[in-house]
């Protein structure tokens, strides 16, 4: 395992300093701690196929070594197994399972869509939480899966067709023109925007943080404001929506927030879900709400993720 020096040495210098800016040192070394190797393979089964306890028995059977997830009884932590490894077991082929990074799965359980709902996905792919929605809604109900990029969007589909969620109608658009075109539409709106991605880094791969910058985070913080903006135009007034990233800096998680809350009618509202690696957002400076937010810290079996829920009045 690398030092906490030799990580701020591989990181960007100026994502370093902000860490210092915005977390206590010890809370910066439990994040860079957390970015120090590759994470556990993680996955969920999929309620619409299969179910956990026949999961639970081939991975016994296989001497697949696993853990339960306290908040989330669909998925596991796997082990000693690769997502190479699973990939060869028929339930994968068949779409009973399906991998997904623990912190991904935290939005579409925050939404807490019921079955019969409208739900918009505004920036859907490859799929992991639309097909997690389909799951919670049981297949029932309608589920608009919206991608930009057509290449992901393809892979959106594919995925959306392996796992059987055959509520989902998959889109290709542009995410800020959404709601002038379903304005006052959806029950829900899942907004996991595109980000910087700093919770995905890993110390050892350059290639998770080579494209990060200042600039580009400055960048999407516009486009962010823009989705938002869209996604609250969509919801039906008493409607709710969670707004994710994969990212642990202010600006595009606390800052939003708080520009929402000052410039669309809405509330923050509490997220009940207990995980151990996660802290409340920070409020310094900014409307004290907003500690209702959480953040995900990094480690071996979560990305760094930021998790905010809405309703709209």
């Amino acid at each position: 395992m690398l030092s906490i020096n030799e990580i701020k040495r591989r990181l960007p210098k100026e994502f370093i300093d902000e860490l210092y800016e915005v977390y206590t040192p010890v809370t910066v070394d439990k994040i860079l701690t957390g970015m120090t190797d590759d994470r556990y393979t993680t996955l969920r089964v999929n309620t619409l196929k299969y179910d956990i306890y026949s999961l639970m028995n081939v991975f016994k059977e296989k001497n697949i070594k696993f853990e339960r997830v306290p908040w989330f009884k669909d998925a596991l932590i796997v082990k000693n197994a690769k997502e190479k490894d699973i990939q060869k077991l028929d339930i994968y082929e068949k779409g009973c399972i399906y991998f997904q990074s623990l912190s991904s799965m935290v939005p579409p359980l925050v939404l807490n869509s019921k079955p019969g709902e409208s739900v918009l996905d505004m920036t859907a792919a490859p799929g992991s939480k639309t097909t997690e929605l389909a799951m919670l809604m049981e297949n029932k109900g309608e589920i608009l899966a919206n991608e930009l990029d057509k290449i992901r969007c393809e892979r959106l589909k594919f995925n959306v067709q392996t796992q059987g969620a055959g509520i989902v109608k998959v889109i290709n658009q542009r995410g800020e023109k959404l709601g002038d075109e379903y304005e006052n539409k959806f029950d829900k709106v899942l907004l996991d925007t595109p980000c910087s991605g700093e919770g995905r880094f890993i110390a050892t791969s350059p290639q998770t943080y080579r494209g990060w910058s200042v600039k580009t985070v400055n960048t999407l913080t516009k486009l962010q404001k823009k989705l938002l903006m869209s996604g609250y135009k969509a919801l039906k007034t008493g409607g709710e929506l969670v707004y994710s990233t994969c990212t642990i800096n202010r600006d595009e998680n606390e800052f939003i927030v708080d520009w929402a809350l000052k410039n669309l009618n809405i509330k923050l509202l509490n997220i009940e879900l207990e995980i151990k690696d996660s802290i409340k957002g920070n409020t310094e400076g900014i409307d004290k709400n907003i500690e209702k937010t959480i953040k995900i810290l990094p480690s071996k079996v979560m990305e760094g993720f930021f998790v905010a829920k809405f309703r709209k009045i």
